[in-house]
């Protein structure tokens, strides 16, 4: 089947129907012991889903029996290593021709494409595992959430591999503790800036259009965003700092970085406010750098000192003030930290540990805090593989409940950048900005390409 634009209304109505009768006959039922995941790779290499598609592969009962990929050349290249595997470009094809073929479902393609993919593979009954930030757009949190509070039979897990680490599972135990005291306000660094330019983001200049590269499915990759044209440096990787396909280094990191705070602090619902500053002006086709974002979430909790509890956020190596926070004099350990200000002290945490205790202008080790326990080793991409095999798993970390409000904060903070200085009252139930209709118009949602929408479940 083709899916060309003239058959894509077709092919709606086919998945609206498909869906609807996978959430009649829902999918998970006893399975023998041997039983295999039978796993669907979308975006098989790129910069973190060839890590993904073997590392989920290497679980000796997940088989990887589909993949999926715009780009022909990464295509093939994985079908080395999967011989027995079905190919296709077009995701949509592979639900529609193969879907009976298999179970669940890695998404690890560009943010713009994650949630018309992952709320298809969710209406069709298929487990999912799903790159960060999982959505890409305000109002798709919604969407995204719906779908996934229509199938709770189905295994979801967002790519936040760094709880793997002991430092961040401590913090966790620290903070749930209380024994820092009641939390006042958190503190995020993001490290060098989304156009610094590199491996993953660009630098800004927006360059003359230029064909695909060979072997590309353009029209495939733009999914649901209008066409324009290609240019230099949007498509294999460094879409990150493009308006339309990523979220800048902020949305990129945010997952990794808040999601302590949100495992140790279930009152950490939706924020209800953001202000962004950055002397970024022209936004049209790159994200801002330089950012400074305040988010306030409410709060009502002995565990908070006050009603609510504002996120600081930095980007573009900067920093708080290490004598505002009372840490002292110093070197940070790295250009990204997660830093937590309680009444009784201060935790400051890079990626991986390790985690410092400041109290009264003196650091203690982390790991050093009474009644810790023992952390056994796992395998974060394999905990999802047991959980959606029906075995009982203490290591699925985040599931996609966390993953969006661990994602919410950093699409607020990048997008109110479109209006630096501004405060805009955040309403998550109406997706609205309450005290600002141009931004509600403008950041909030996208016009989709026909063929490419989001299932809107529930």
């Amino acid at each position: 089947m083709q899916y060309s634009s003239t058959s894509r209304r077709r092919f709606i109505k086919h998945v609206t129907a498909a869906g609807a009768l996978a959430m009649a006959s829902p999918r998970l039922f006893a399975r023998p012991a041997d039983t295999k995941l039978r796993v669907l790779s979308i975006g098989v290499i790129g910069t973190i889903g060839g890590a993904d598609r073997q590392t989920i592969a290497s679980h000796p009962l997940a088989e990887i029996v589909g993949l999926c990929d715009v780009d022909s050349n990464a295509l093939a290249q994985a079908a080395k290593e999967h011989p027995n595997a079905f190919t296709c470009a077009d995701y949509r094809e592979a639900f529609d021709k193969h879907g009976d073929k298999f179970d669940a479902v890695i998404v690890s393609t560009p943010d713009h494409s994650h949630c018309s993919i992952m709320t298809l593979a969710l209406s069709r009954g298929k487990h999912v595992y799903g790159q960060k930030p999982l959505v890409q757009q305000l109002e798709e949190l919604e969407l995204l959430q719906r779908a996934i509070n229509a199938r709770p039979d189905l295994v979801t897990q967002v790519g936040a591999q760094r709880i793997q680490s002991e430092a961040r599972r401590a913090t966790v135990d620290i903070l749930r503790s209380g024994g820092l005291g009641r939390v006042i306000e958190a503190h995020v660094a993001f490290g060098n800036g989304a156009l610094a330019g590199g491996y993953y983001f660009t630098d800004g200049k927006l360059g003359d259009p230029i064909e695909p590269p060979a072997g590309f499915n353009y029209d495939l990759w733009l999914n649901g965003a209008q066409y324009e044209p290609c240019r230099p440096n949007m498509v294999q990787r460094q879409w990150r700092s493009w308006w339309k396909y990523g979220g800048g280094q902020i949305a990129d990191w945010v997952v990794h970085t808040t999601d302590v705070l949100f495992y140790a602090f279930p009152e950490l619902q939706s924020p209800v406010q953001v202000c962004s500053r950055t002397p970024s002006r022209d936004l049209s086709f790159f994200h801002a750098d330089r950012v400074l974002s305040t988010l306030t979430y409410p709060v009502k909790s002995d565990k908070f000192a006050n009603s609510t509890c504002n996120f600081y956020f930095y980007d573009t190596n900067l920093k708080p003030d290490r004598g505002q926070l009372g840490i002292g004099e110093g070197e940070w350990k790295s250009g990204v930290l997660t830093i937590v200000v309680c009444e009784g002290g201060t935790l400051v945490l890079p990626p991986e540990g390790p985690i410092e205790i400041w109290r009264e202008g003196k650091m203690t080790d982390g790991m050093q805090w009474p009644g810790l326990p023992k952390y056994e080793s796992f395998n974060h991409w394999h905990a999802w593989v047991d959980k959606a095999l029906g075995k009982q798993t203490p290591h699925l970390w985040a599931p996609f409940s966390v993953g969006l409000r661990c994602t919410e904060p950093g699409l607020l903070a990048v997008k109110a950048a479109k209006y630096p200085g501004q405060v805009l009252n955040w309403d998550r139930a109406s997706l609205t900005f309450t005290n600002h209709a141009e931004a509600t118009r403008t950041i909030v949602r996208r016009e989709y390409r026909p063929g490419f929408e989001p299932l809107r479940m529930g």
